[in-house]
């Protein structure tokens, strides 16, 4: 049954159906087929895969992202991150890496900042000669960083199905987005070196504190998110609903570029984006809920169990395990499915949880660009990719995010230093 279980999927792909038919389509006909549970029960899957507190972050960071991408926002946050990496070699690809780390910073959505940045960078950086797979392999992989750095709704998830502190993983997420946005910066000098790639012309103090200036409404937004969660005036829910409180004030009132009728169309696009996540969402739910009743799960969790207590084994296994899950399934169908007994066996091996949780997040990250269902392969098609050139583009940058991965998840004090400071008994 699991061969053909996987068949069905591989089929389904090859035919090009959406993913959300390709993840509950085959969980359907295995359930009539197999069992004698009746169909309705997937209706019902699907429905309380979204019901779920934490997720109500999700469209109000979409909407807080294609505010600020609508409303100048995010053009001025590539503008000062020109001005500041701009003249290093490979200074436009540099700009899209930390373009997607001010984005991710504000937005906490890994769509959203691919789409937002890629936007803006990918035709300049067709215009600057670099190779299309090249720059959306960067755009897509720099992209997942809103799964790491903070506000992280990965995280937010984590957190709420753990216990875990959310304010702890947000802080060790600071470090581990630095390490994973740091390989493709050095990606990125590296390639413009051997490609060739002409320089910008040198730094401007002017030019960089005009661009600071003018992108310092942005920059406040991690401030004032972080801040409100750490001092205890608003959940990491209701710090989604402050951002796009703050994105729409600035862009329509301090910025004027967003009239009422962009807002309007604004509304209907994070509609749209919402509902294309969403169903993802609940379909993977029931593909999770599947997963589980078959026995899938067990089987993992059984390998998990029998690799004893030394942490570096299990870290090893769990990264393996989650990068395999991240290539069939979104990051929260990964928490539903995976962290309840991964967090057993983890922190049994002395792994500290909010470790854990940032070594997730960058598995899951990972997993976002990852054939064949990384979702951000699928959110590149509104940039005008198809879902070949995407695949073929991400390759190399798999390779160097495990890179990174390696790094951050056996030198923990990566995460753990800043959290340290701030909570006790992390990382003793």
């Amino acid at each position: 049954m699991p061969l053909g279980f996987a068949a069905t999927l591989t089929f389904l792909l090859a035919l090009s159906v959406p993913i959300f038919v390709a993840l509950s389509l085959p969980v359907l006909v295995f359930l009539l087929a197999t069992t004698s549970t009746p169909p309705m029960l997937v209706i019902q899957r699907l429905f309380s895969g979204v019901d779920k507190f934490p997720l109500m972050a999700i469209p109000f960071f979409i909407l807080a992202g294609n505010l600020m991408a609508s409303g100048g926002l995010s053009r001025r946050l590539t503008d000062l991150a020109v001005s500041l990496v701009g003249p290093l070699p490979g200074g436009l690809a540099m700009t899209s890496v930390s373009s997607s780390m001010f984005f991710s910073a504000i937005s906490g959505s890994s769509p959203a900042t691919v789409v937002a940045v890629g936007k803006i960078m990918l035709p300049a950086m067709t215009e600057a000669r670099y190779a299309k797979p090249f720059s959306i392999g960067l755009l897509m992989s720099s992209g997942s960083l809103g799964i790491v750095i903070p506000p992280s709704i990965f995280m937010i998830v984590y957190g709420s199905v753990t216990g875990v502190s959310i304010g702890a993983l947000f802080l060790a997420g600071v470090g581990a987005g630095l390490i994973y946005g740091a390989v493709f910066m050095v990606m990125s000098m590296i390639y413009a070196k051997f490609a060739g790639l002409p320089r910008a012309a040198g730094w401007s103090r002017a030019e960089i504190l005009r661009n600071l200036r003018g992108s310092a409404w942005g920059i406040a937004i991690p401030v004032i998110v972080l801040g409100g969660i750490y001092g205890g005036f608003f959940t990491p829910t209701e710090a989604a609903a402050v951002t796009v409180a703050y994105a729409a004030f600035v862009t329509m009132v301090v910025y004027r570029e967003l009239d009422m009728k962009g807002l309007v169309t604004v509304l209907l696009d994070s509609a749209v984006t919402t509902a294309q996540v969403m169903i993802v969402v609940a379909a993977a739910s029931a593909f999770a809920w599947y997963l589980t009743t078959s026995g899938f799960a067990t089987g993992v969790q059984g390998l998990l169990s029998g690799i004893g207590n030394d942490p570096v084994k299990v870290l090893l296994v769990i990264n393996v395990v989650v990068l395999i899950a991240g290539m069939f399934l979104d990051p929260n169908s990964i928490i539903i499915i995976l962290v309840p007994f991964l967090f057993t066996v983890a922190t049994a091996a002395g792994v500290d949880p909010v470790h854990l949780g940032v070594v997730l997040s960058v598995n899951a990250a990972i997993g976002m660009f990852t054939p064949p269902f990384g979702l951000n392969l699928f959110v590149a098609s509104t940039l005008g990719i198809t879902y070949r050139q995407a695949a073929i583009g991400s390759a190399p940058f798999i390779l160097v995010a495990l890179l990174a991965l390696m790094v951050i998840t056996y030198v923990p004090q990566v995460s753990l230093w800043l959290p340290a400071q701030v909570y006790q008994g992390i990382g003793g």
